[in-house]
């Protein structure tokens, strides 16, 4: 296999950003378990993204689309969830600049209680908001903490979906 990325075949292209957002999910789930650190709602809705990006490529994949335009639906789908996941994650990062002080107190309640009791809409609107949980820095690689890094990833695999769906081939 040529290792040029850009020189795969959609199929195997996006097969590779399911494999990739599987393996952010999968480290997802041992800083959670294996390192102990609860995820703040923020972390939650990141996770939602992620995995509906990998579906959506493993569909693609599955699929395969023999016209261009069906190649570039899926890229541009998987595009525009990547742009809803790096919005939510840089909101997350802006919330870790803030003074702690200047944020709500921490609410102690989950993604999952927060959809029981408010209704989806407003748990999601309650989420974006954050609170004095979503700015603790727990983890840093490099200096940067990882609502930074998730949206670094975000951003490659929507231009890597948009590279795929969107080439002439």
């Amino acid at each position: 296999m040529n290792p040029n990325p850009f020189a795969w075949s959609f199929r195997v292209q996006m097969l590779f950003g399911f494999a990739v957002c599987a393996a952010l999910l999968g480290f997802a789930l041992y800083v959670e378990h294996g390192m102990f650190m609860l995820p703040c709602p923020l972390c939650v809705l990141q996770r939602f993204v992620f995995a509906a990006m990998g579906l959506l490529g493993l569909l693609a994949a599955l699929h395969n689309p023999a016209g261009r335009g069906g190649r570039a639906a899926y890229g541009l789908g998987i595009a525009g969830l990547a742009a809803l996941g790096a919005s939510i994650a840089m909101r997350h990062a802006w919330l870790q600049m803030q003074p702690i002080s200047a944020l709500p107190s921490c609410s102690g309640q989950g993604l999952g209680y927060m959809w029981e009791a408010l209704g989806p809409i407003d748990a999601i609107a309650a989420s974006l908001a954050g609170s004095a949980d979503c700015a603790k820095i727990d983890w840093t690689f490099l200096g940067l903490s990882m609502p930074v890094w998730t949206s670094v990833c975000f951003v490659l695999l929507g231009l890597g979906a948009l590279a795929a769906g969107l080439r002439r081939r």
